[in-house]
């Protein structure tokens, strides 16, 4: 009897468990994916749609730092003192002033909206920002150290440019900021030379200069135009990257009427100083620039003398030669006291009788920290005459 015929398969119960789950899951699975398809779908519809609306922002805030800022900072203890009340600073908790208080730079972070309406200035409010910023912190006689002013309007300039990036910012008022922005930090880097790193890094207000420049010769170039001060910053952005190709072939593919003017032609002619080694030249050019334009160039001096005293060092080489040192003084655009001193931190003798014996094998180079800028800034101050900040960053000399 066969006992097989006629019957049926019947799965054990662990058999049928084990199918279950696996259909379930395959189940679940594709559910899950369908439902990740559809919410990356929606992301890119959202996104498209927020990238839309965010072409051209809508922006509210009418007042140098938005309410809730001033607010959270006050509450938070983290207002600067340039920001408070008067005669409140010593109080436990200091009140913000409205009418000083300045929206300070926010690095993006994640789940936070820089584009929030209430946050962001329309560009009356932000020109008329970093109006307040020259005006009232950098200009002011009363605000030191001056240290602490740069680091209070680098910062809220900052935030102007943060505001600026989102709106898409263009035209005359994004010309206007950045020619002001500009002349700080052209200024500044003169002003602050020498001082210690932790205070100052002309590192970082180079590369935020140079990217100032950058955005308005874009700006310069795109623009309807015309921009009054277009010959201005073209001289100083040659002269502040004296010897750069890029910023040499900048110039070079000018308009005519640009490259022809009294102020382009001479940055070029330093520049061709510069790029040749004629140290001499390019220091008798300088003594025709006017103060920004020689706060932009005098970076590059330390180079240009030390190149003079090198050449000269080889070129004078003689037992029996002997230089005048204020000729030398004349050639360096120096006085005569700094000349010696200047001589001396490269190794080079001054006689008791003024005269300067230049050796190629005595020469050397300055150890880190012996050479002190500052102490010879002198054909740079001299153009200042009196000038205030604000006149120098307004451009009203």
């Amino acid at each position: 009897m066969n006992h097989w015929r006629g019957a049926r398969f019947i799965p054990s119960q662990n058999s049928s468990a084990s199918g279950g789950r696996r259909r379930r899951r395959k189940k679940e699975r594709c559910q899950s994916e369908s439902k990740t398809q559809e919410k990356e779908v929606e992301e890119k519809e959202e996104g498209l749609g927020k990238e839309r609306k965010e072409t051209i922002p809508i922006v509210s805030c009418q007042t140098m730092c938005p309410a809730q800022e001033l607010w959270d900072r006050e509450s938070q203890k983290r207002l600067h003192r340039f920001e408070m009340v008067p005669g409140t600073e010593k109080f436990r908790k200091p009140r913000g002033d409205p009418l000083r208080a300045v929206k300070e730079y926010s690095r993006p972070a994640a789940g936070k909206d820089v584009t929030k309406p209430s946050d962001l200035r329309p560009p009356d409010v932000l020109l008329k920002t970093v109006c307040y910023l020259i005006d009232e912190i950098a200009g002011s006689p009363c605000l030191h150290p001056w240290t602490e002013v740069y680091s209070f309007v680098f910062d809220r300039l900052r935030s102007v440019k943060q505001d600026m990036i989102i709106q898409r910012l263009s035209g005359k008022d994004c010309v206007a900021i950045l020619e002001q922005t500009v002349r700080f930090h052209i200024y500044a880097s003169y002003r602050l030379c020498g001082e210690p790193l932790r205070i100052y890094d002309p590192r970082i207000n180079d590369t935020h200069l140079q990217e100032y420049l950058s955005w308005l010769f874009d700006c310069y170039k795109s623009g309807s135009g015309p921009y009054a001060n277009q010959v201005e910053f073209q001289t100083l952005g040659l002269l502040y990257n004296l010897g750069s190709s890029p910023a040499t072939q900048h110039v070079l593919e000018l308009p005519e009427r640009l490259r022809q003017t009294p102020s382009v032609k001479l940055a070029v002619a330093i520049n061709q100083a510069f790029l040749a080694g004629n140290p001499v030249r390019l220091l008798r050019l300088a003594q025709r620039l006017d103060f920004l334009q020689a706060c932009a160039l005098h970076r590059h001096l330390v180079t240009c003398r030390r190149h003079l005293l090198l050449i000269y060092s080889h070129g004078y080489n003689s037992r029996n030669c002997r230089f005048p040192l204020d000729r030398l003084a004349q050639l360096l655009s120096l006085e005569t006291s700094l000349t010696a001193e200047l001589c001396q931190v490269y190794g080079i003798e001054v006689n008791q009788h003024n005269q300067v014996l230049f050796s190629k094998s005595t020469f050397t180079e300055p150890e880190q920290g012996e050479l002190d800028c500052k102490l010879y800034h002198n054909v740079v101050s001299e153009k200042q005459r009196g000038l205030t900040v604000k006149s120098i960053i307004h451009n009203c000399s």
